[in-house]
């Protein structure tokens, strides 16, 4: 598989490296929405890219893959080693820049859909230029992660934005919605670039360099579709197998998944229903201001009064817009960005267990020496090779995974009772504004009654 090309070079992390071949045109491979524990509302849902092919199927059998695809390798030429070096000194320097911006319809005879362009800025010695623009559709997308997950089996691949949604939540094509995707997209190709492996698989510079034929001509090459599904049969009779001993760190690791998708979806689905009833409030609060300049209009003692009761409603309906877009942009996606991480965590665990499962069964048939005896020993020790390093890559992963999580969590819930504390001192104040108005009115009353 990868002996069509050299290796992506790696950073000095221990990490895996390298890349499997393309896969055949056409649209991606389906992304699976959320389970059934992250399903938010139930009902019918719209794809909003028709034109996937369902021929194109992404093997996800980790126990196929070359071993080249553990294994670390050097920058070769002198700048992309003058960039080794870089990283080692200062590993926090940035060299690769990505925006997606510009989404554009596409309409055909057959189908509708968007493509983002993606500008991609870099000082890679690898890489023929400084600064590339290309567009791509959702399909590509997918596409990468296929290709990623291939190359990279147990490393954890950032997810991307679902393909589907819930109807009647967003109207196909919706600009509000077309912006959270671009969003979406744009995070999940700027958290490739900052993995210290992903950033070097060759799939990843391809998708940010390639011209559309260039693109579809790379994705014809690689294995055939009846070698993928031979492929994804043997996966999938490995896995009914089972793991026998699954290392105590990743029962571990198992159970914490677990737990962690369930308390992130139930986090989820409150944030999603408290942004919904706030929604809702908005719109009856925006209704309510102007049926006390209505009345303010019938009662010439109250005008003072009902309109600055009105002013005060509408003040406080923009302090509610402005939290509520806080809540969407900030809370919301990175809530659900972790509800897609637990069902990512659980098909790494998944393809890791694979693995092991294939070494099982070759330990087992070698001792009921149930085939050539010299060749399964030789196989069982490139396979425990494979498992090693996929433990080992799924470790230093799975630790720098939970940093960056706790991290954006603990960010978006402090940034989210920032913003409530705002919100609510802005609104007091406004009231409180009203009631000083009130009783300097009533003095002056006062005072004009007096003899």
């Amino acid at each position: 598989m990868e002996g069509e090309r050299p290796a992506s070079p790696a950073r000095s992390s221990g990490l895996p490296a390298g890349g499997a071949e393309g896969d055949s045109p056409g649209g991606g491979a389906p992304f699976p929405g959320s389970s059934g524990s992250s399903t938010l509302l139930q009902g019918e849902v719209l794809d909003l890219d028709e034109d996937e092919d369902d021929l194109e199927v992404f093997s996800k059998d980790a126990s196929l893959m070359d071993m080249n695809s553990f294994s670390p390798m050097m920058p070769t030429s002198p700048l992309s080693m003058i960039n080794q070096i870089k990283f080692e000194d200062e590993p926090d320097l940035k060299d690769l820049f990505i925006t997606v911006d510009e989404p554009e319809s596409h309409v055909t005879t057959i189908e509708t859909f968007i493509t983002y362009r993606i500008i991609t800025k870099t000082s890679r010695g690898e890489f023929d230029s400084s600064e590339f623009e290309v567009r791509r559709r959702y399909q590509d997308f997918l596409w990468l992660k296929g290709k990623l997950e291939e190359a990279h089996p147990t490393l954890i691949i950032p997810p991307l934005p679902e393909k589907f949604i819930v109807k009647g939540m967003v109207e196909r094509f919706n600009d509000d919605f077309i912006e959270t995707r671009r969003k979406a997209l744009q995070k999940f190709l700027n958290r490739i670039a900052d993995h210290p492996t992903l950033t070097f698989n060759e799939d990843f510079k391809v998708f940010l360099t390639a011209q559309a034929w260039e693109l579809s001509s790379h994705k014809k090459q690689g294995p055939g579709l009846l070698s993928r599904m031979g492929q994804t049969v043997r996966a999938v009779a490995s896995s009914m197998r089972g793991v026998k001993n699954r290392p105590e760190e990743f029962m571990e690791m198992n159970n914490f998944i677990e737990i962690f998708s369930q308390k992130i979806n139930l986090i989820d689905k409150i944030s999603q229903r408290i942004y919904k009833e706030e929604r809702e409030y908005l719109d009856e609060m925006k209704e309510y201001g102007p049926i006390y300049i209505l009345w303010s209009a019938s009662e010439e003692d109250l005008v003072d009064t009902l309109r600055n009761v009105a002013s005060c409603i509408d003040r406080c309906c923009k302090a509610t817009e402005k939290r509520m877009s806080g809540l969407s942009e900030a809370l919301l996606p990175v809530v659900h960005e972790y509800v897609l991480y637990s069902e990512m965590l659980m098909g790494v665990m998944k393809r890791r267990d694979q693995i092991q499962a294939e070494l099982d069964s070759k330990v087992e048939a070698l001792t009921y020496k149930k085939a050539d005896t010299d060749l399964l020993t030789e196989e069982i020790g490139k396979l425990e090779d494979k498992v090693e390093c996929a433990n080992n890559a799924l470790k230093a992963d799975w630790e720098r995974w939970k940093q960056n999580m706790q991290n954006d969590i603990k960010s978006a819930f402090t940034d989210m009772a920032e913003e409530n504390i705002h919100y609510y001192e802005q609104c007091l104040a406004t009231w409180e504004s009203f009631l000083t108005s009130q009783t300097d009115l009533q003095l002056e009353e006062a005072s004009d009654d007096k003899p």
